[in-house]
């Protein structure tokens, strides 16, 4: 088994943990630290498939936004971000964890050990004016474009799924009707005249 094979074994394996453990814990703010490290990972593996675009993509536009993610999750599910704060001390092990592994996965890439030396063969060179997003463009509009469209439909649907949720009518929540207050009349709608008995 060559490196390279042990490498994508190694992150294909902790891709895989990560995800499961993004739908199976219970607790908002460890599903989106699985989720950057299963991210991270992702770009790893990317790395090794020489699709170097896709890789710094995954990680400045995912990873980045993955605290956006999490703060559209606190405010969907409505949870008492004071009470996060004071328990911020409790996801620190499990940050520690994702840190550590996140670390070590760059390590395995970029360390002058495995790389850039006799001990693993590197691939061989690319043309000066080879540029894999056009590659990556040509076969994505060509070979793979009904599947591009379709995960574009999904995308649209979880959207528009994602903003009715989030404009959901609350029972507790005030609001105007613009409809009923053209219907408002000058007189017996905003003035009533109470006619009182004088008392002395």
């Amino acid at each position: 088994m060559t490196f390279e094979l042990f490498v994508f074994y190694l992150f294909s394996f902790i891709l895989v943990a990560a995800a499961l453990m993004v739908i199976t814990r219970r607790n908002p703010v460890h599903s989106a630290l699985f989720l950057v490290l299963a991210f991270f990972t992702s770009a790893g593996i990317w790395l090794l498939a020489e699709a170097e675009f896709l890789a710094i993509v995954l990680v400045l536009v995912y990873v980045g936004a993955v605290m956006v993610l999490f703060l559209f999750v606190v405010m969907m599910l409505d949870i008492d971000v004071a009470t996060l704060r004071a328990g911020f001390i409790n996801y620190l092990p499990v940050a520690l964890m994702v840190a550590v592994v996140m670390a070590l996965e760059i390590f395995v890439i970029v360390g002058p050990g495995n790389f850039g030396l006799d001990v693993y063969p590197s691939p061989p060179p690319l043309p000066t004016d080879y540029s894999n997003t056009e590659a990556l463009g040509s076969v994505l509009y060509t070979v793979y474009m009904y599947p591009f469209e379709i995960a574009a439909v999904i995308l649209l649907v979880a959207i528009i799924a994602a903003i009715g949720l989030a404009n959901r009518t609350r029972s507790d929540s005030k609001y105007q009707d613009p409809s009923l207050q053209v219907k408002v009349r000058k007189g017996p709608d905003r003035i009533q005249v109470v006619k009182m008995e004088a008392e002395d």
